[in-house]
């Protein structure tokens, strides 16, 4: 079996992956999927820093040994002449579409610390 697989007609995009040690639990006990978790940010030394609620975790970024690639699968339909009968046939063909290449990963392995604000002193 043959797979087509193109790339699009921009540079595919670079995306991480983000590796978390742990549960990742909801209050409200709805799936995660598709919904805001927290925020993400690197600080001046480049090291990854994510904060979810009321939470801050410090990780690292490791290279993949191999680079993934995400792809989506394109449907289209071509519409073929055949010569010799003058007959239409419809041939369906399926088309991989590059959409992104993982080479790094973000690894957030120790316990979250809570965030606590300066409160002032009544003196």
């Amino acid at each position: 079996m043959q797979l087509k697989i193109q790339r699009s007609e921009d540079k595919p995009a670079e995306w991480f992956l983000i590796e978390m040690q742990g549960d990742l639990e909801s209050r409200s006990k709805d799936h995660l999927e598709g919904k805001f978790i927290g925020d993400l940010h690197f600080n001046k030394q480049g090291v990854p820093v994510m904060i979810i609620g009321h939470h801050i975790l410090y990780g690292k970024e490791m290279e993949l040994d191999q680079p993934v690639v995400a792809i989506t699968k394109d449907n289209s339909q071509d519409l073929a002449m055949e010569v010799e009968s003058d007959e239409n046939q419809q041939t369906s063909s399926t088309k991989y579409l590059v959409k992104a290449i993982i080479r790094n990963k973000l690894i957030f392995k120790s316990r979250p610390k809570p965030i606590i604000a300066n409160v002032p002193k009544k003196i």
